[in-house]
């Protein structure tokens, strides 16, 4: 790891040029930062107590956390689009690029084992995959389809990878329940996790959130931010770029919708029509950005501190990620929940822990930016 004028390329590339023949986007730093800290927020709720925008969906359906790492996914398919754009007409082979990628898939991919081993680093029950594993998994994959298809070949990959995972959670028949189960215990996805994954499935659980099979159409999450950074760099105005994106977003959102009828939206299952439908939430919420801040040219005063959130996007997290277990081995976290539950009804007192861990990271990603630092790992 070292400090160098790049922010962490899975997630942003800050030497990148968004759209040909414009300055760097706002929009993408200032969505970025908002989610990462939002993220934060919901990742350390303080308890069962949060409110429930703070909590996953229980099976079926989403809430405001489910939207949250999608978006990063999406936003890794943005990225590395413009990123290796670039870097191609600059004379960059495809060979060079994927190496590229691969040693960063590795490095991230190491850094997502290292937050859950921390602190006890118990490798008989170490969790293999996670969240920073699955944008290492999905960021190559989609490099990999980026640099050796054209656009007709990563929506045909997108189909690809969508009617796999459809095809293997309809028909398969597993064990003991038959084929087309959709509950926890009778899916595909959990058949398969418990099988291959055993103890190293996420918290002692016989399954993953982000497991092997559901891991299919998380790369089409990943493709689907790639679509999303060619209409950028299509040669048309910023504003008829805009209104492109606006228009992709309703598209997959309605397509989400329809696929529901069939599949659910389902977070911890990554369903077809859930990795559609967030899509969709990510392509709508940054076009808006997109309009805000780059077509219309507005710039509130808060979107400094988005920003400073995204430039160093992996760091902030890394460092959200540790402090949760930190401060519940030194008891901190409960002494700063009584002394919250004191003046606060458990509801707010969540929420007052949660944007406590917010503020914490922010003053991370404050001096970082203070001192120049931009890390690249």
């Amino acid at each position: 790891m070292s400090s160098v004028a790049a922010s962490p390329a899975i997630v942003s590339d800050a030497s990148t040029p968004p759209v040909a023949g414009t300055g760097r986007l706002l929009s993408l730093d200032v969505f970025r930062g908002v989610t990462l800290a939002a993220m934060v927020l919901v990742n350390n709720p303080g308890g069962s107590d949060a409110y429930a925008p703070l909590h996953h969906a229980s099976w079926n359906g989403w809430t405001f956390t489910d939207t949250l790492f999608p978006s990063f996914l999406w936003m890794a398919g943005v990225a590395l689009t413009l990123s290796f754009a670039k870097r191609r007409a600059a004379g960059a082979t495809r060979g060079s690029l994927l190496l590229h990628a691969f040693k960063r898939t590795a490095i991230l991919y190491c850094i997502g084992l290292f937050i859950y081993l921390y602190p006890h680093f118990d490798f008989s029950t170490m969790r293999i995959l996670g969240v920073l594993q699955r944008i290492a998994i999905c960021y190559f994959i989609a490099a990999g389809i980026y640099l050796f298809t054209g656009v007709r070949g990563q929506i045909a990959c997108i189909f690809g990878v969508l009617a796999a995972y459809w095809l293997l959670m309809k028909l398969y028949p597993v064990p003991g329940y038959g084929a087309g189960h959709m509950d926890l215990a009778g899916n595909f996805a959990h058949y398969i996790d418990q099988m291959v994954l055993g103890r190293h499935n996420y918290d002692g659980r016989t399954w993953d959130p982000e497991g092997i099979v559901s891991t299919l159409p998380a790369i089409a999450t990943a493709l689907f931010g790639v679509l999303t950074g060619t209409i950028l760099r299509a040669r048309r105005s910023l504003a008829e770029n805009t209104s492109a994106v606006l228009a992709f977003g309703v598209l997959l959102v309605s397509a989400g919708m329809i696929l529901n009828t069939w599949m659910p939206i389902n977070k911890q299952l990554w369903t077809a029509s859930f990795a559609v439908f967030m899509a969709g939430l990510s392509t709508l919420g940054f076009g808006v950005c997109l309009w805000a801040f780059d077509v219309r040219g507005y710039r509130p005063s808060w979107t400094r501190a988005a920003v400073m959130f995204g430039q160093n996007a992996i760091t902030v997290y890394v460092f959200s990620e540790v402090l949760d277990p930190t401060l519940d081995l030194t008891h901190a976290a409960g002494h700063i929940m009584n002394g919250l539950s004191a003046f606060l009804n458990p509801a707010n007192a969540c929420l007052a822990y949660a944007l406590l861990n917010v503020a914490a990271c922010f003053v991370v990603a404050w001096y970082l930016n203070r001192r120049g630092w931009l890390i690249r790992f």
